[in-house]
């Protein structure tokens, strides 16, 4: 296949598990091709939610979110080493008030010893206490697993991306799939912007993964959205969790979860809701209230004065309860589908046994020697010893955004990596610019003059987030307005 237009793989959609994908199969000879019809990857669900890294004890044994759940966990140290995407082995808890929550963390932890989670303890309120000292002081017992995590899933998305693509995966943003046929080589991928040869096309398309099925006749499954809203507060709030706080589950759910992000904020969240539309991320004020009152029964102490923002984020629940991960009836069509919660810890090894079924159908799985696991940093962290203040002529001092000290060299190096950006959201998600306290307020319009400079174009053409949002002059008018409420 010397076509520009042919490739071995088509993966369809760029969120966590396309990405994984897509850089696990960039170790091997061939041609990758990695759709989406967004304008930048981890636009979807890959961006809103928890970025907790499970320990893997409460995905049900026997199932495939039992079976991928811990593999991946296991696998997030090394990843982080390799792609600096930000990852902490911050532990997690789950609370329990009663004997009735003691059954049930013994449940759990039977549960996970069956899952080979092997590091699990049941502590009583003291130890519980002395290692999270904010936690509601009349819990009794907590489940432990010292070895779940943080991260930033969008970062760790982004950092997937580039490193697929420094090893010759090709992406292609802004490319909406609108039709596949079979043929005699493989499928045809057509799209709104040109038609593409795949001799195996894999669905990671999220939300959307049960409608690229049906263009080949195959109704399988179906996804059903399920939105989950979140708080994000300052980090001046972020002392009041060392690591993530669960609520024992009961018949209604997991319960609302308390957790310090990778970044320092403190988190709580989400609800869960069944949707019909699969772009409702709006928030309600009545969830906000429930999750607001459900997470003080485990940390009473935070202030919602410090809230920074709150989202929303849709999972991809599956008709099937589970994941969703094997070759089609027809042969050569992968569908990776149903990806919810542990879907982020899973990812990773998600993608190493999708690789497997490809080669069960007759892909060659040749390792190249070109392959390079690492990726750059593009955040650098600050020391005490950092001399860097707003217009610095030295674009590694030059402070642009005064919340999150990042810095004009930070912000080029995010626009040159492979990944076409020229709206504020794709810089903000690499490297922190508008996410803290003053949320844009000074930055906004430094940022804008970068990218306009770094990507040659007029600054009324730099957008919130691309074709149809805001531009700088309405951003900012809105952003002075909302202040002024405030």
């Amino acid at each position: 296949m010397n076509n520009k237009k042919n490739y071995d793989v088509i993966i369809v959609g760029a969120g966590v598990i396309g990405c994984s994908i897509a850089r696990e199969l960039s170790r091997y000879k061939g041609r990758v091709l990695l759709l989406e019809k967004e304008n930048d990857v981890s636009n979807g669900a890959s961006k809103a939610n928890s970025g907790i890294v499970h320990g893997g004890y409460d995905a049900k044994h026997g199932s495939l979110k039992g079976t991928f759940s811990r593999k991946g966990n296991r696998m997030f140290a090394q990843l982080d080493k390799e792609l600096n995407f930000g990852y902490l082995e911050c532990g997690s808890m789950v609370l329990g008030y009663n004997e009735k929550d003691l059954g049930v963390l013994k449940a759990l932890m039977e549960n996970g010893s069956k899952n080979r989670v092997d590091d699990l303890r049941i502590l009583e309120h003291d130890e519980i206490v002395k290692m999270e000292p904010h936690v509601n002081p009349e819990v009794k017992y907590a489940l432990y697993c010292p070895t779940a995590g943080v991260t930033s899933p969008y970062e760790y998305t982004i950092a997937l991306a580039e490193n697929a693509i420094h090893n010759g995966v090709v992406l292609k943003l802004n490319t909406e799939v609108i039709g596949i046929e079979k043929n005699e080589h493989g499928f045809t991928v057509e799209t709104n912007q040109a038609k593409f040869e795949g001799r195996y096309v894999i669905n990671a398309a999220g939300l959307y993964s049960d409608t690229i099925p049906r263009m080949l006749g195959l109704d399988e499954f179906s996804i059903h959205p399920r939105r989950g809203e979140y708080i994000l507060l300052n980090k001046n709030q972020g002392h009041l969790a060392n690591g993530v706080l669960f609520q024992t589950p009961s018949d209604k759910g997991k319960g609302i979860l308390v957790t310090r992000t990778y970044h320092g904020n403190l988190m709580l969240g989400p609800n869960a809701q069944e949707v019909d539309d699969a772009e409702a991320v709006g928030t309600s004020l009545d969830a906000l209230v429930y999750i607001v009152n459900t997470a003080r029964q485990s940390v009473k102490d935070f202030d919602v004065k410090y809230t920074l923002t709150s989202f929303a984020g849709l999972r991809a629940s599956s008709s099937r309860h589970d994941f969703i991960i094997e070759e089609s009836i027809i042969k050569g069509f992968i569908n990776v589908a149903g990806i919810e919660s542990p879907g982020i810890t899973s990812s990773p090894a998600i993608a190493v046994h999708v690789a497997g079924i490809l080669e069960k159908s007759g892909f060659n799985l040749e390792k190249k020697e070109s392959f390079d696991c690492n990726r750059k940093p593009i955040i650098i962290p600050k020391d005490d010893g950092f001399t860097g203040r707003v217009d610095d002529p030295d674009p590694e001092k030059n402070i642009i955004c005064k919340c999150e000290l990042v810095t004009e060299a930070e912000i080029v190096d995010s626009l040159h990596r492979g990944i076409l950006i020229e709206h504020i959201d794709g810089v903000k998600r690499r490297t922190r610019c508008t996410m803290g306290r003053c949320q844009g307020m000074f930055c906004t319009p430094r940022v804008t003059k970068i990218i306009a400079r770094e990507m040659n174009i007029d600054e009324s053409e730099v957008t919130e987030r691309g074709k149809g949002s805001l531009a700088l002059p309405e951003r900012e008018n809105r952003m002075f307005w909302k202040k002024i409420e405030s």
